[in-house]
């Protein structure tokens, strides 16, 4: 080994623990600060999603990323032979996009690494590809074709990377081909516009799966700083373009989140629905039937954090909802609130056996507190749970029972009325949850707990009373039940209440 040689194994070594500073020397590429977190992200997570605005750069990073995997992850024997080979797929909805789009990208920051270094960037950029010297070292770019799905089965390396742009546009039939070679050191990474609230990206959103980000044009730093620092990216005229165009100014007391309301040069703004797709990098607004929103669940992830930041420590008694697993279910689910606040969810791990003792001795240590209080749904498992917890002189557990009347009970507005204890329950979540009622309610991350609220629907019977649509049809979505739901709708049960003048208003802790 000669020493240029050497002295090249030493360098890649040292970006390999850092590929932000492979993405700086070697691409000479300069990214904001949520793209370089996109790119530590893909360094050490397998599955990414990143939910984009306009022109907001969400391609250039994927091309660094991409990029970084080429050249950071194959392995050499003292030979310089190749012992771990690495194939990357860049795929998009139609060839225009890989041909227009995403090859560009990489052609660019190669053609820059290898005038900043002669040696950098190895390879024949051939059409979409990038080729070398090594047959099962190599980046290629083609169109998702839902009729071609054994294209992806040559995709089997130690190391596999597949960028996928504009997936809300791309079927589930091909992410299921995908999934297939996610084997390894592999990683998937999604760039995309949320023009659609479904799908496999839509999903990917909510998902546990993947680490998740969401680029808004509003924080660009060409937009903040009002002049190009990074070439190529959205600029200030634009999005105010937008903001006047797109947008309705509102009063500040008519100011609420939950709408993606925003601020923007001291007025508050109301987005439609185009502004929240191609500025904010947000979805469209949730159909009327969807129980809830995410963004209102972002919301309360955001508060949580800063709760968490701050070391805040609740003064008030737990109100806890208990969902006890039985046979064929790994886990039974504890949400303790204290007012608005929820520190944790908490899950005991059963292994698909009743664990009914075990689980009421996770509730004792709340029950302690003879303030609190635990509500057990009681239809099912939970029964024995209940009935040890009366039997052990815990006058604070109580029996939920989801299909029991609500005679007498409305929402926070006095005007609905609901079909049985499950639609009010889960309202009462609704309505703790929607930012304009001024809750401020905090949840800590929980993608589980997020793609079971945000599936569930609800309706008017012909009475006029609110229903929740059956448990059986949400779990036929999940593919599971949706156990962390029921245990926050539990807290809600009305003897949960601080007896307010409605059955659910509670003090604002925040």
């Amino acid at each position: 080994m000669n020493e240029n040689q050497r002295l090249i194994n030493e360098a890649v070594k040292y970006w390999r623990e850092d590929w932000n500073l492979f993405v700086r020397d070697v691409l000479g590429a300069n990214l904001d600060k949520e793209q370089k977190e996109i790119v530590s992200s893909v360094q050490h997570n397998k599955m990414i999603a990143v939910s984009s605005g306009t022109s907001r750069g969400k391609d250039f990073v994927a091309a660094c990323c991409a990029l970084c995997f080429m050249y950071l992850t194959p392995t050499f024997d003292e030979r310089g032979v190749l012992v771990g080979n690495t194939k990357i797929a860049m795929t998009a909805p139609t060839g225009r996009q890989v041909h227009n789009i995403m090859t560009p990208e990489i052609h660019r920051l190669v053609k820059s690494a290898r005038k900043r270094f002669s040696w950098a960037c190895e390879g024949r950029l051939v059409a979409d590809d990038i080729r070398t010297n090594y047959t099962e070292w190599f980046l290629t770019g083609f169109k998702a074709d839902d009729n071609a799905t054994e294209s992806w089965s040559g995709f089997h390396a130690v190391n596999t990377m597949f960028v996928v742009t504009e997936a809300s546009g791309i079927s589930e039939t091909i992410f299921n081909a995908i999934e297939g070679n996610l084997q390894g050191n592999s990683r998937l990474l999604l760039v995309f516009n949320p023009n659609v609230t479904t799908g496999y990206a839509a999903k990917a959103m909510k998902s546990s799966r993947f680490k998740k980000f969401r680029l808004s044009s509003l924080n660009a730093e060409n937009v903040v700083k009002r002049k190009t620092v990074i070439p190529g990216q959205v600029d200030y005229e634009w999005v105010k373009d937008k903001v006047e165009n797109w947008c309705e100014r509102i009063q500040e007391a008519d100011f609420d989140e939950g709408q993606g309301d925003f601020e923007w040069e001291g007025s508050c703004y109301r987005p439609n629905d185009l502004f929240r797709i191609k500025v904010l990098g947000l979805f469209p607004k949730a159909t009327e039937d969807t129980l809830i929103p995410l963004h209102w669940l972002e919301l309360a992830h955001e508060r949580w954090a800063k709760l968490q930041k701050e070391k805040f420590v609740s003064r008030k008694s737990p109100l806890v909802g208990i969902d006890v697993a039985g046979m064929g279910r790994d886990s039974s689910c504890f949400v303790p609130r204290y007012g608005n606040y929820v520190p944790e969810i908490k899950i005991h791990q059963s292994g698909g056996k009743a664990d009914h003792m075990k689980v009421a001795g996770e509730a004792v240590q709340w029950l302690r507190d003879s303030k609190a209080k635990a509500f057990i749904d009681t239809i099912g498992e939970g029964a024995g749970v209940y009935s040890r917890l009366e039997e052990l002189g815990y006058s604070n557990a109580y029996s939920c029972k989801f299909s029991e009347g609500t005679r007498g009970l409305h929402d926070i507005t006095g005007q609905y009325e609901f079909a049985n204890m499950r639609a009010y329950c889960y309202w009462a979540v609704r309505d703790w949850l929607n930012p304009k009622n001024g809750f401020n309610p905090a949840l800590p991350p929980c993608d589980d707990l997020d793609d079971e609220l945000t599936e569930i629907h609800w309706s008017f019977q012909s009475s006029g009373k609110i229903i929740i649509e059956a448990k059986e049809d949400i779990k036929s979505r999940l593919k599971r039940s949706p156990d962390r739901s029921d245990a926050l709708a539990s807290t809600f049960y009305p003897n949960a209440k601080d007896y307010a003048d409605d059955a659910w208003i509670l003090q604002n802790l925040l």
